[in-house]
């Protein structure tokens, strides 16, 4: 798996994670555990997009100092953009899933912030796996491109009829095993996954939600990662443009948290977004759709359903947050 970027800016990459990651738990660890504010949540998105587009920046300073070629740094770092966007959109679907399974457990507001920070670390490594196993695929076997098209698509189709129905996590399967697998206390002792009661350990509510959590960051990987290698089969651009749309989830949690209602119809533009790139892969040997064009795209239906669900916003349902 060949990638364009030299090795200095993967090691500036995974330095940059770590002191993301770092920066987190020490403000995590400092402010204790509290409720999460719009305004709090705003200013940290806005820190984690600023982040990614200076490190889109750097990437074309070093692809064209590297290759001498303004226009090729230039298609590179719209695959960034391209892909951080894809990303981040598919990321709504996942938050809707988290605030479902918080409002489920009735997590208290000021243990969540934990919560999705494990579950952020969580993924980046699931990810970073399931994207070297796929570059690797891709790289020995041209024709898995066509699975993921088709799997995109099957998946995009059935995001579009599940749209605006409420799940049930009550009939979970991997719920209900868990329940059976070990005892669980009825409430919650502080952020502690474990409790004890009447003399014995037994696990907390919050230890449940993680692996909830855990289980919705190996669902979501699966969709999300074959729509990224729609757009490039480099793997740092794969790589860089999932984990910088990871790192900023938490913040976005918080922030879609207010407004979840006011967005209403985005699983709708998700999942036209999810056909769009399935049928994007399955042609790609027949005709490359350019990088500016599936930008522009993506960008157009995240608009588009955006301003729908805003003007409708007063009659849609408020069952998906708290």
């Amino acid at each position: 798996m060949n990638s364009i970027a030299p090795l200095w800016l993967w090691l500036v990459f995974v330095a940059i994670v770590l002191a993301s990651l770092l920066i987190d738990f020490v403000v995590l660890k400092k402010q204790g555990a509290h409720e999460v504010g719009v305004k709090e949540a705003l200013n940290w998105s806005i820190v984690w997009v600023a982040l990614s587009l200076v490190f889109n920046a750097l990437f074309w300073w070093a692809v064209r100092d590297s290759t001498g070629d303004a226009a090729l740094a230039t298609e590179k770092s719209l695959e960034f953009l391209t892909g951080y966007l894809i990303e981040k959109s598919l990321a709504v679907d996942n938050i809707f899933v988290f605030l479902m399974i918080f409002t489920y457990f009735a997590v208290p507001a000021a243990y969540q912030k934990r919560v999705l920070m494990i579950g952020i670390i969580g993924a980046i490594v699931l990810r970073t796996v399931m994207i070297l196993i796929g570059g690797w695929l891709l790289a020995e076997f041209h024709w898995v491109l066509y699975v993921f098209g088709a799997f995109l698509l099957l998946t995009g189709v059935k995001m579009w009829w599940a749209a605006g129905k409420e799940p049930d996590l009550s009939d979970n399967p991997v719920l209900k095993w868990l329940k059976k697998l070990m005892p669980v206390s009825e409430n919650y002792d502080g952020e502690k996954f474990f409790t004890v009661q009447n003399g014995k350990r037994i696990a907390t509510p919050l230890l449940m939600v993680i692996f909830m959590v855990g289980l919705t960051d190996v669902i979501f990987a699966v969709d999300s990662i074959p729509a990224i290698f729609a757009i490039t089969s480099d793997p740092f651009i794969v790589l860089t443009s999932n984990v910088f749309a990871i790192l900023g989830l938490r913040a976005m949690f918080f922030l879609l948290q207010a407004v979840a209602a006011r967005f209403h119809l985005l699983n709708y533009g998700l999942a036209v977004i999810l056909i769009f790139i399935g049928t994007k892969m399955m042609l790609i040997d027949v005709f490359k759709i350019p990088v500016v064009i599936s930008l522009l795209v993506v960008v157009l239906i995240l608009a588009v359903t955006m301003l729908i669900s805003v003007r409708t916003a007063g009659g849609a349902p408020a069952a998906r947050h708290k």
